[in-house]
């Protein structure tokens, strides 16, 4: 995410406005959350209020719900409280809303249970983040079903361990995909039927996505209608240097069978193996194909340019699709798994281990990490707009998000409304056949304690390739020695 942000707080949008407001809605209430992909160092926006609990009240430290005032994060913490007060249980929750960026709400969260205080009985982690709070011992081993019990998906179960135990249970996921104008490929362009079936099947590489975009390019640049007056590139990414650039990063190194660490966080790559890997970054973004706001650009930014019309293809997360679905149409938006390798994100639920918090409000704070991660809550994440960590929630008909924990109102026992396209099982239309693959095919970003400073250093190189001259004219290999170092200076190598 963009330095410059929004004070934290809660956008609603309506759904349907033209697209200019519809995009700098989502755009507002994305600056607004700093929570997606990890994001980068932000202004300070005050701290929350958070000081040590005692009693029957459990607190959740988490970032703001892009669902909405009413979202679901929420109906699933107020579905809880209803349990046990129909229980006479005194036990209830709350969430406190961290603000600011992702990485100042990790530096809070760090803070909060370094003190020893118990501010917070759970918070809500990146999944990138686990080994640092697992290896510091500031979060509690848990069970083994909370990260394995048949149900959750494998890539998602991975990022609640570290070194062979579970410090968490996956909240929700994301993974990145492919969205694109089907008017721009189809309606001018002239792609054919059977490429566009092959695309949105996921059965397309980034040699043939690199066609279209050559197609969609040229007739974009020939044609003088109105229909390609915003069209400037034939795609764009996160391409910023914060995470939205580690992830993409991520991607080509992966497509190119390059592994950066191993489960233990140990730096296993070589200079040549890293070339490998700058080979199909730059390919990827080195090309007259990028738009070229997209070295500038988070997510907010890249999702607006793409419902403007500025690009015909977009990497982007699930929670776009709602969106540009309200602003773009069926008629006009497709989306398919990212060719080649796409990275897993997310958050995952985890405990406190402050060691003043008695052996009741750990048990009772367990209970309440497992309704929130149940079938029944994962299921209702995925019609709110989340990716679920289940794979129940995307196969099983008798999963649905009940009475209980869905928005009132809402037609069917699943959440269902607004405007994104349902199947039958009104789950959204693209979950089971584009998401659930995409998920279940995601690489990992490497699992590391040291996550911020690989970060820091794996951006910066790559970074230097669109805004360093000397970069940009050196070989992929010199590229790689120098990026070899600079992760040795900050991993431990075998």
């Amino acid at each position: 995410m963009s330095g410059g942000r929004r004070r934290a707080g809660i956008v609603r949008c309506p759904l349907r406005y033209p697209v200019r407001l519809l995009v700098w809605c989502a755009a507002l209430l994305l600056g607004a959350t700093g929570c997606f992909g990890g994001g980068e160092p932000g202004p300070p926006t005050g701290t929350a209020s958070a000081r040590p609990v005692t009693g029957t009240q459990l607190v959740i430290a988490t970032g703001v719900d892009v669902t909405g005032k009413n979202g679901v994060r929420k109906r699933l913490v107020d579905a809880w409280n209803d349990v046990q007060e129909k229980q006479n249980s005194p036990w209830r929750a709350r969430a406190v809303i961290l603000p600011g960026s992702a990485d100042l709400q990790r530096s809070q969260l760090l803070a909060a249970l370094q003190s020893g205080g118990a501010a917070y009985d759970i918070v809500n982690l990146d999944v990138t983040w686990v080994p640092e709070f697992a290896a510091a011992g500031l979060v509690r081993e848990l069970p083994e079903s909370f990260a394995d019990d048949g149900d959750i998906l494998a890539k998602a179960s991975a990022t609640a361990r570290w070194k062979g135990k579970v410090y968490a249970a996956p909240y929700n996921s994301d993974v990145g995909l492919l969205y694109y104008r089907r008017d721009y490929l189809a309606g001018g362009a002239g792609v054919d039927e059977k490429k566009l079936d092959a695309l949105a099947r996921g059965r397309t590489t980034w040699d043939d996505l690199a066609s279209m975009m050559d197609a969609v390019d040229a007739w974009a640049r020939a044609d003088k209608s109105d229909r390609s007056k915003n069209y400037r590139n034939a795609w764009t990414s996160q391409l910023s240097p914060y995470e939205g650039l580690t992830v993409n990063g991520v991607e080509a190194f992966t497509a190119a069978g390059v592994r950066l660490t191993n489960e233990d966080g140990t730096y296993t790559a070589s200079p040549p193996t890293l070339e490998k890997g700058v080979t199909e970054f730059r390919r990827r973004v080195a090309s007259p194909r990028t738009y070229e706001d997209a070295f500038a650009s988070d997510e907010a930014g890249t999702l607006k340019d793409f419902a403007e019309g500025r690009t015909a293809f977009l990497r982007h997360w699930p929670y776009a699709y709602r969106t540009l679905h309200a602003a773009l149409g069926d008629d006009k938006l497709g989306v398919a798994p990212l060719p080649g390798a796409a990275v897993l994100g997310g958050q995952n639920l985890a405990v406190s281990a402050a060691a003043s918090m008695p052996g009741e409000r750990v048990r009772k704070a367990r209970e309440l990490v497992a309704f929130l991660t149940d079938r029944t809550s994962e299921r209702c994440m995925l019609d709110a707009g989340f990716a679920a960590t289940r794979a129940s929630s995307y196969t099983d008909p008798n999963v649905s998000c009940d009475d209980r924990r869905a928005l009132p109102g809402t037609a069917g026992p699943s959440e269902g409304g607004g405007d994104t396209p349902r199947d039958a099982a009104r789950r959204p239309r693209y979950a089971r056949d584009t998401l659930l693959p995409a998920l279940e095919a995601a690489a990992l970003r490497p699992r590391t304690p040291l996550y911020g400073a690989f970060t820091h250093a794996f951006t910066t190189e790559l970074a230097a390739l669109h805004t360093s001259a000397t970069a940009r004219a050196a070989p992929d290999e010199d590229i790689a020695r120098r990026l070899d170092t600079a992760l040795r200076a900050v991993l431990p190598s075998g």
